[in-house]
């Protein structure tokens, strides 16, 4: 065509309806869109796709209840309740219970040898600096080196004597029986676009139900075996006592808020937090100190505790939804494009084997036609007291003396 100088540029396509009377690829049309219906259907009902969602809001509070007994060498036997075994704090949404513990006893503001731990031995006085401390320091350096045992020579501190010397937990956990203490977790949840309020304790759940409930025969149940929870985890609540550790537990709620299928209870999975294996990490478990202080003969002494133990994070997820007619028209608009692979599909089935090669060519000859822009055709305009001839594009509003004219020819030219 002139002007163009790559056909291909110079085209344009538009659709054509060609209609085959055939009762097989009739059949297959149907077989075909049916099909997608179908799939469209199932994809809307199990995703839920005609809702609009909300996320959850949520609030968690626990009650641990149980009391076990130890005997520690030195101390005797010692009764632990929840004061005692819930460590001095609790952070939002999770809990922590004592395993495990190094116990201190009777230390006073005093002067005392260092612990020896590497590096830290001395022969003389010039070896101690006084005032000195680091950040593996029990106390200030006196400036004097003193004996440690038989054997060793440690700078003296002055610190909370006698300084802890125990760094291994005992093994096996003092704390065991705290694999059969139980809590009890609160949930409060919220869709703030619905406004719908919630609790993992539903209304059915009265005070016997609680006496009574287990996770064993009932999923919903909110009062949790401490030792059932690391085992669902896949942990063994004796190994993990001795140097504690993290568990999750993960709260999740998917709530269909329609009123024919209302329905939203929460579903409990629980899993290891931290990394469990003492030779792949440099500090294992989970420990922190706290102490108790009294008063003998008026002198103050505490006690230390190392206490290792298992914190239980309370994770909450999840998501509501309800029936929406514009999410609903969103999503049958977004899989009208689906239609179009029954046309693709028979395309090209007509185009294999699997239809002879005549009736595909004469398909494919009434489909697509190609058709000549016909405002691109050319006048050859002449005047009397002109030799040449003007080639003028048709459909100018112009005067055709005004045109300015494409090309000029000869009129013998144009003849031969």
């Amino acid at each position: 065509m002139p002007g163009c100088g790559v056909l291909g540029l110079c085209q344009y396509e538009t659709n054509k309806l060609v209609r085959i009377q055939s009762v097989r690829l009739g059949s297959l049309k149907w077989s075909l869109n049916g099909f997608i219906l179908l799939f469209i259907c199932i994809m809307m009902l199990w995703n839920r796709k005609y809702q609009e969602f909300d996320l959850v809001v949520s609030s968690v509070t626990t009650k641990v209840k149980g009391v076990a007994q130890t005997h520690m060498l030195g101390v005797g036997d010692v009764v632990w309740d929840a004061v005692d075994y819930s460590g001095p704090s609790q952070d939002r949404n999770s809990f922590f219970v004592v395993t495990n513990v190094i116990v201190t006893e009777k230390q006073k503001q005093g002067k005392c040898p260092e612990v020896p731990l590497k590096g830290r031995l001395c022969r003389t006085d010039k070896d101690c600096e006084k005032g000195d401390w680091d950040q593996w320091s029990h106390g200030i350096q006196t400036g004097s080196c003193v004996k440690f045992d038989v054997l060793k020579k440690t700078c003296e501190v002055s610190a909370w004597c006698p300084i802890e010397t125990k760094t291994n937990p005992p093994r096996p956990a003092l704390l065991a029986a705290a694999e059969n203490f139980t809590v009890l977790i609160k949930n409060n949840i919220r869709f703030p676009a619905f406004n719908f309020i919630r609790r993992n304790i539903l209304p059915q759940m009265n005070d016997a139900y609680l006496r009574s409930c287990q996770r064993g025969n009932d999923s919903l149940c909110p009062i949790f075996r401490l030792g059932d929870i690391v085992r669902e985890a896949g942990e063994k609540f004796s190994e993990m006592a001795v140097e504690g550790g993290v568990i999750g537990i993960q709260i999740k709620w998917d709530c269909n808020l329609d009123r024919l299928m209302q329905r939203c209870l929460p579903k409990y999975s629980f899993r290891r937090l931290d990394e469990k294996e003492s030779n792949k990490t440099l500090y294992p478990g989970l420990n922190f100190r706290y102490a108790k202080y009294n008063t003998v003969n008026g002198v103050e002494e505490r006690t230390l505790y190392k206490a290792f133990g298992i914190r239980f994070e309370v994770m909450v997820f999840g998501q509501a939804g309800r029936f929406s007619f514009i999410q609903l028209i969103i999503y049958i608009g977004s899989t009208l494009s689906y239609y179009a692979l029954t046309t693709m599909l028979i395309d090209w089935l007509i185009g294999t084997s699997c239809y002879s090669a005549e009736v595909g060519q004469n398909y494919f000859q009434r489909k697509v036609e190609s058709v000549q822009d016909k405002q691109k055709c050319i006048l050859c305009v002449s005047y009397v007291d002109e030799d040449n001839l003007r080639l003028v594009k048709r459909s100018q509003k112009k005067s055709l003396q005004d045109v300015k004219p494409t090309s000029v020819e000869p009129r013998t030219r144009l003849y031969l």
